[in-house]
């Protein structure tokens, strides 16, 4: 006799590392399987978007999935109940849509469940708080989908058409191109303005009795501000400062606080990252979303280590704020933590779905799992763990001291400051972009009436600089600022400009290539309002009033498409055919003699025969670095591991199996004449350190590079 299968209740999640994470919390009775993201979505091949008939548009399942989804649908048939667990978001949202009608689930049913961290407790809650489906949510990811596909399938043709096959455009990725486009032109139309800083030594005693030297900055001459911007006055300034004779005219002490940033949103994590780690947003979100899915802690089990991690919120949940404060008082002393807890504000276009990104655990600290996270994990854990607590934690207090040190017409100005708590920088410091702060110091003690003897006095000659090229990190600042995209879109984003050849990463720095700036010029002659950065953040905020169910989704396409197709019409009819031409390398094809072409593949760039098909030759980009390899004298190069992490190799590998995968450099150390590599210290210095394991001689570099925006 036949055993009758042994009925479950079936949870549907997006990704197959969280199914493993979630069915051992929820354990017998459950089964848990991965739709692995979409099953259903627009034809690949059509539109699916039909203007003619009032934006309807066509859902198939998604090639590849087939098997997925029978597999998925066998175990709904055997269940007794189905959950969707999906992401708590709009994307989510339509993915358990889409699922409910695969599997004849009434939407309005309580089938939808959702959690924002993936532990036991959430989870569990979340069972017992099953709901509908969400459908403002949906309409508005609809309305998103739909949209995107009418620009990028109408548009792109025409660009595959008129320019080269293979090329796309976005509503979002068109206008970040063009901001890294227009950044370059504003570089290469600005013109450097001289100016100079005199600065005077004078030594006085510090707060220790101690005699040290203090610098004073020029900034009025003649109760005027000091403006000074030639070399003759400059050096008529110094020979008037060396003459005089000073004395202090002004003490004023204070205080300043200094207070704690909030936690991360999916934006500035990516920030901090790429500051602090050298990630780029793709990395982040790739680490990040396996400490969110579940790390396997051994006897601890399988635990998503942090919260919800495509947020644009900074608010916390109270029992999150109460554990932070305990553990403050607990660990640094109650001294540490203020008596209401820290409370943050969000951006005004936020839109506060779900909480900043933390720990989903307090007492789970990055030591106390670092066994078993990878390295990459390990920085990014430790990096949200001590931003969540510092967050909570009271200000740095710093003493601060101005001196106004005059001689007649001639003002020279001292400031420094000393912490005299450190608060929340006892767990972290954060980075940013331009690094202007003034280092601590311990400060002279002086009073008014004291004479004072300039020792030296330095003239430095400057000039006005250009505004920074975009990073990464300055590039998804600026894109949230605007209003522009989404936390989900950021990185995806810029991998795409990336991989269409529109623009190119050097140095973290982003430069726009030929054809970024001519996809660029053609997108703001014939499609301006797309390009537009107000017009894309407007539409965002109408997407934000689809899903607080205050708009019609279809009215949003209604309202747009008429205009569009009028652009469409022009451009099509006055764009004349465009030759892109490949830029000569100076590298000979050892097939045929011809010298190669730079071509963009899937990988990036590479070499390929200019007289394809008949020389079919293809070869990698190999980028040689100035420092000789320090085991055969020979050149090395810089490669890239199967994790996608940059090394340095010997050309001669596997004759020689030098690698570093720090950046050796020319120079030998001054102490043991090791060779020494490049390095970031913890305070984002550059540093070249040697390599010898028993001298670990580091010399601080002069920065001289462009600064981050």
């Amino acid at each position: 006799m036949a055993v009758a299968a042994k009925k479950t209740k079936l949870v549907i999640v997006e990704s197959p590392a969280k199914a493993k994470t979630i069915e051992k919390f929820l354990g017998r009775g459950y089964k848990v399987e991965a739709s692995q993201g979409h099953v259903r979505d627009l034809p690949k091949s059509q539109l699916g978007v039909d203007p003619e008939n009032d934006f309807d548009v066509k859902y198939i399942t998604i090639r590849g999935r087939g098997k997925i989804l029978a597999k998925i649908k066998k175990e709904a048939k055997n269940a007794t109940r189905v959950y969707l667990a999906t992401d708590p978001d709009r994307e989510g949202e339509a993915i358990s849509w889409h699922l409910a009608n695969a599997l004849d689930i009434d939407p309005l049913s309580t089938c939808r469940i959702e959690f924002h961290e993936i532990t036991k407790k959430a989870v569990r809650e979340a069972i017992d708080k099953a709901r509908p489906i969400d459908m403002d949510r949906v309409d508005a990811q609809q309305a998103r989908r739909a949209l995107d596909r009418l620009v990028g399938y109408k548009i792109s043709p025409l660009l595959w058409a008129k320019v080269k096959k293979g090329l796309s455009a976005g509503r979002v990725q068109s206008v970040a191109t063009r901001m890294v486009v227009e950044r370059e032109q504003e570089i290469e139309a600005f013109i450097p303005e001289e100016y100079w800083d005199i600065v005077g030594k004078f030594v006085a005693p510090n707060q220790k009795g101690k005699k040290m030297n203090y610098e004073a900055k020029l900034v009025s001459l003649d109760g005027k501000k000091a403006v000074i911007n030639n070399e003759k006055d400059a050096m008529a300034a110094k020979k008037r400062i060396l003459n005089a004779s000073f004395s202090i005219a002004n003490v004023k002490n204070g205080e300043k606080l200094k207070r704690a940033q909030p936690p991360f949103t999916t934006s500035s994590l990516q920030q901090e990252a790429s500051r602090k780690l050298n990630f780029s947003t793709s990395k982040t979100m790739q680490v990040v979303q396996q400490l969110y899915e579940g790390i396997d802690l051994g006897k601890a089990g399988t635990v998503g280590l942090v919260t919800y991690i495509r947020t644009d919120s900074v608010r916390v949940a109270g029992e999150a704020v109460d554990a932070a404060r305990n553990y403050i008082s607990a660990q640094f002393g109650g001294e540490y933590c203020p008596e209401t807890p820290n409370q943050y504000k969000g951006r005004k276009n936020s839109q506060d779905a779900h909480e900043a990104i933390r720990p989903t655990d307090i007492e789970q600290t990055p030591d106390a799992v670092k066994a078993h996270l990878s390295r990459e994990q390990f920085n990014l854990y430790k990096l949200i763990y001590a931003r969540f607590l510092a967050s909570q934690m009271k200000p740095a207090v710093f003493q601060t001291l101005t001196l106004d040190i005059t001689d007649g017409g001639v003002n020279m100005r001292y400031y420094g400051e000393h912490m005299t708590f450190a608060g929340y920088r006892a767990v972290y410091i954060e980075s940013t972009d331009d690094e202007t702060e003034q280092p601590e110091s311990v400060l002279p003690v002086v009073k008014e009436g004291d004479n004072v003897a300039f020792t030296s006095v330095d003239a430095a000659q400057h000039f006005t600089q250009p505004p920074a090229r975009y990073t990464e990190a300055s590039l998804v600042k600026t894109l949230e600022e605007k209003g522009i995209g989404r936390p989900s879109t950021y990185a995806p984003t810029i991998t795409t400009i990336i991989s269409r050849g529109y623009v190119s990463r050097e140095k973290k720095r982003l430069y726009p290539t030929e054809l970024g700036r001519m996809v660029t010029s053609m997108m703001v002659e014939y499609f301006a309002p797309i390009v537009e950065t107000e017009f894309t953040a407007s539409l965002e905020d109408k997407l934000d009033t689809v899903e607080e169910g205050n708009t019609e989704w279809k009215q949003i396409l209604r309202d747009f498409y008429p205009s569009f197709k009028g652009m469409l019409d022009i451009a099509e009819e006055q764009i004349e055919k465009i030759e892109v031409k490949d830029e000569v390398s100076d590298v000979q094809c050892e097939k045929c003699g011809a010298m190669m072409v730079y071509k963009m593949g899937r990988f990036g760039k590479f070499l390929a025969c200019p007289k394809f098909p008949e020389c079919r030759n293809a070869k990698p980009i190999l980028h040689y670095i100035d420092a000789p390899c320090p085991k055969c004298n020979a050149r090395l190069m810089e490669k890239t591991s199967k994790k996608n992490r940059k090394f340095f190799g010997c050309e001669k590998y596997p004759e020689c199996d030098f690698v570093s995968w720090d950046k050796p450099i020319i120079d030998k150390c001054p102490q043991c004449g090791s060779y020494m590599v490049e390095k970031q210290n913890k305070k984002g210095e550059m540093i070249h350190l040697c390599a010898n394991e028993t001298c670990r001689t580091k010399v601080i570099v002069q920065d001289t590079g462009e600064k981050e925006e």
